[in-house]
């Protein structure tokens, strides 16, 4: 297995994008093309993946940074591991590296949420550290 940042666009990593958001999300939109590189452009969103010795994706993480006033923030978003490589710590090996990366540029903490539905994401943060905040979390939807 290998951890890695993506930061060019290829159709493999796209279409293994396509592949995996649904398992995270059925109702999530997928993105375009054209959005993802616009992504993978970004100096402040770093997109990791995870990968059998194959070459095969198993995995992703998103990782968004952002400075404000009190320093620098970053949100881990859309983790997901394929439903067929789940159980064999691709996800754990993710969050470590996104971990270390955050590290590496500075950050004092790292955010994210995750649905109580997923029961086993929820274990993980917990078991690598993670404290459950009490806070209220809005949406406002623009559409």
């Amino acid at each position: 297995m290998r951890i890695r940042e993506i930061n060019r666009f290829s159709i493999r990593v796209f279409d293994a994008v396509l592949k995996l958001m649904p398992q995270l999300n059925s109702g999530s939109e997928l993105p375009t093309r054209k959005h993802f590189k616009e992504i993978l452009k970004s100096d402040r969103t770093h997109f990791f993946i995870a990968e059998l010795d194959n070459e095969e994706i198993v995995g992703m993480l998103t990782m968004a940074t952002y400075d404000i006033p009190s320093g620098t923030k970053v949100w881990i978003e859309d983790v997901v591991v394929d439903e067929s490589q789940r159980g064999k710590g691709f996800g754990k090996e993710l969050t470590l590296y996104a971990i270390g990366y955050a590290r590496s540029i500075g950050a004092k903490s790292i955010e994210l949420t995750s649905r109580q539905s997923r029961i086993e994401a929820n274990q993980l943060y917990r078991k690598l550290g993670f404290v459950k905040r009490e806070t209220n979390v809005y949406k406002y939807l623009l559409d």
